[in-house]
């Protein structure tokens, strides 16, 4: 199966920054096992958090400091006790755990990908 054509205008308005985690709390309370992680996007964006289901293969301490690839202009949504104001962009492996989409060098906080 193809993927669906989209138009290089649908791409660009899509908000696919990049940032630095910079906290990370557990979300006990998720269905699934989840953290709360905060991102700096930089001057222009600021910080946003969002609920993650990628305790499979990270902990709290490997996430902080890596930057990661988020999708900034989604509306947000009310995820139990939080607002999650991005989303965390990722690769789904065969089980379902989830593998992060990163830069390979460090890149500035905002920076869009194009």
């Amino acid at each position: 199966m193809s993927p669906e054509t989209v138009s290089w205008q649908d791409f660009e308005r899509v908000e696919l920054r990049v940032g630095t985690v910079v906290a990370v709390t557990p979300f006990p309370e998720a269905r699934k096992p989840a953290y709360i992680i905060d991102v700096d996007f930089g001057p222009e964006i600021g910080r946003k958090q969002t609920s993650a289901q990628v305790t499979d293969n990270y902990s709290r301490h490997d996430l902080i400091g890596r930057q990661v690839l988020g999708v900034v202009n989604f509306p947000a949504k009310q995820i139990g006790r939080i607002r999650s104001e991005f989303l965390l962009t990722g690769f789904y492996r065969p089980d379902g755990s989830v593998i992060l989409a990163v830069p390979d060098k460090d890149v500035p906080n905002g920076a869009k990908l194009g």
